[in-house]
């Protein structure tokens, strides 16, 4: 007898199955956004407001300001620049954004990927997660939403330790 129950991981694989839409947090601020899984993006993208570029010691930063979705008040961070991409638009200009490493989790998938700064307003959903997650970590069935319950988990010490050697060293 067939069960109706949709498998939750992919064969001899076991890799999470995911939706096209999942609830996804940004850390270290915690925040919980709906997020649009696109395997057709390279990388992440999220909306983020005030965006600047400066510098410090020698050292260049990116501050910028992400909405929290349940309080409606912006929060401040600040990472270190990595590069920028230029990002061809349907229509009109290319648009250059900056990009910096945040941690991203996905049920039980945490990763630090690049993520692109972009104005998302216009946008359903304001976070794409792009290939630079998915890839070697989920199979996506664009027929389900929401598969996968978010872990409200930080970052581990180690890992948030490595965050600052990372930062101190580039």
């Amino acid at each position: 007898m067939l069960s109706n129950k949709l498998p939750q991981t992919a064969g001899e694989l076991d890799l999470p199955i995911i939706g096209e839409v999942e609830k996804v947090i940004v850390h270290p601020s915690d925040l919980q956004y709906e997020a649009r899984i696109d395997t057709g993006a390279e990388s992440s993208s999220i909306h983020a407001e005030k965006i600047q570029l400066i510098e410090r010691d020698g050292k260049q930063f990116v501050q910028f300001s992400l909405l929290n979705p349940e309080t409606n008040e912006l929060v401040e961070l600040e990472r270190r620049f990595q590069r920028t991409v230029l990002i061809k638009q349907k229509e009109g200009e290319p648009e250059r954004r900056f990009v910096v490493k945040l941690w991203l989790t996905l049920g039980d998938i945490k990763e630090r990927v690049d993520v692109t700064l972009s104005n998302r307003a216009d946008f359903t959903y304001p976070l794409l997660v792009g290939r630079n997650l998915l890839t070697d970590t989920a199979i996506v069935d664009v027929s389900r939403r929401h598969t996968i319950n978010p872990v409200k988990a930080k970052p581990k010490v180690k890992e948030a330790v490595m965050d600052k050697v990372t930062e101190k060293v580039k």
